[in-house]
């Protein structure tokens, strides 16, 4: 089985969590003995690991003949893929894209993140698509997210292979309901040729059918799972460095994630003690917004707002907290509590997520129920054999999480509309 895989982000440069689930999954798949995986993101940074799958960068795909000799294209591209990939793909250029900028392997450039010009990245992403489709023989087409809906149909066009759509958000999730027309109508267009659409909650399904208007029968749910910890991580030790507890928001400090409520429960459970501190790990737009918002309610001297955090700096957080909280408005999945629960931290999180549909040993709230969060925060410090139940019993339950689970449902579906 030989699947093309348009994605965006890929480990170790990632900025949420389409990166993480991308890697995940394609590293699950690759344990069915007969599945190659090629994937392909804007901009590889050299560095991803490519043991398990072939990487193709956008950014290396010429669209413009150029007369280029062998040690040259190695010299410029060895680091990211095999020279001989490159002439292959000059061979399938399909059209006079001349008047695009290109550079001296006549390839366009791609930031690799999400610049103010994204929908041009996202049609030039789509025209790169087109040489490496008619280069790279596959099955089966599959597009991760939005951004490479309309590379995937292009690529279904030019083969006529089934595209199947992996729906890890909508827009209804990141914008509270103010939705984009322009990005509703890229969503909407990928979902209306794909051959079938997979979901990473139900919650997300419900959504798709729904305000999508998608046939139920051609959407599936196939939740996110979490790597294994690798000995690297296993080995981080907490850095916590003080007698209190320590309670940690992990992720993207914008409105679909609920940074405004975690800050007014924790302002609820300092009215009751003052033996423990609040961490705010992440960047965006209202980020400020909650600093002020801190100050407001006269408690920043115990929150700390720590910025991105990647890589090996998320585990040393994670294991640096008492309570994990993820008070998501709206959230398609949520990978980040599975793998506070792999860290043996208690995890709460908001009814309105995705993986509450799995989780049965993290406690649940409304987003909304500031005085529910604040209740949940304060039992879990204040009564260790709660705690201890929590942190034994949710790292059970996710290590039973795996992407190699994942990846054998999503091996069901391309069997299904291949065999359709």
């Amino acid at each position: 089985m030989k699947a093309l895989m348009f994605g965006w982000e890929f480990p170790p440069h990632i900025l949420g969590g389409l990166g993480t689930a991308s890697y995940g999954l394609t590293k699950g798949m690759a344990l069915q003995p007969d599945m190659e995986i090629t994937f392909v993101m804007p901009k590889p940074w050299g560095d991803e690991d490519q043991s398990f799958l072939r990487l193709i960068g956008a950014c290396h795909t010429p669209v413009v003949w150029k007369d280029v000799n062998w040690d040259y294209v190695k010299e410029r591209v060895g680091k990211y893929m095999d020279p001989q990939l490159y002439y292959d793909l000059r061979d399938h250029i399909y059209a006079d894209f001349s008047y695009f900028p290109t550079n001296d392997l006549g390839c366009i450039g791609f930031s690799g993140r999400y610049p103010e010009n994204l929908l041009e990245e996202i049609n030039n992403y789509s025209i790169v698509a087109g040489v490496i489709a008619r280069t790279i023989e596959c099955d089966v087409i599959h597009s991760h997210d939005w951004l490479t809906y309309p590379a995937g149909i292009h690529a279904k066009t030019v083969t006529g292979k089934p595209l199947v759509i992996h729906v890890h958000a909508t827009d209804f999730d990141r914008s509270r309901g103010q939705v984009n027309p322009t990005v509703y109508g890229i969503e909407k267009d990928g979902m209306d040729h794909a051959d079938h659409i997979i979901t990473v909650s139900n919650l997300t399904r419900n959504t798709v059918i729904e305000k999508y208007h998608q046939d139920p029968r051609k959407v599936t749910t196939v939740h996110n799972a979490v790597e294994p910890m690798s000995p690297e991580v296993e080995a981080i030790e907490s850095k916590k460095g003080t007698s209190d507890k320590v309670v940690t928001f992990l992720g993207r400090i914008t409105m679909q994630k609920g940074p405004e409520y975690f800050v007014e429960a924790a302002a609820k459970v300092l009215s009751k003690t003052e033996k423990v501190r609040f961490v705010m790990a992440g960047s965006g737009d209202m980020l400020d917004q909650m600093i002020r918002l801190a100050a407001q309610r006269k408690i920043s001297d115990r929150f700390h707002f720590t910025g991105f955090m990647k890589g090996t700096q998320v585990y040393e957080v994670l294991k640096s907290s008492d309570v994990y909280v993820m008070p998501s408005v709206s959230e398609p999945f949520g990978i980040s509590p599975l793998e506070a629960m792999q860290c043996g931290v208690p995890t709460i999180i908001s009814k309105q997520s995705g993986c509450a549909e799995i989780l049965n040993n993290a406690i649940k709230t409304d987003y909304w129920d500031i005085e529910a969060m604040a209740d949940a925060m304060y039992s879990i410090i204040n009564y260790s054999g709660m705690a201890e139940y929590l942190k034994i019993e949710g790292k059970n339950e996710v290590d039973q999480i795996t992407w190699e689970k994942a990846g054998w449902k999503v091996r069901a579906i391309y069997d299904q509309v291949l065999n359709r």
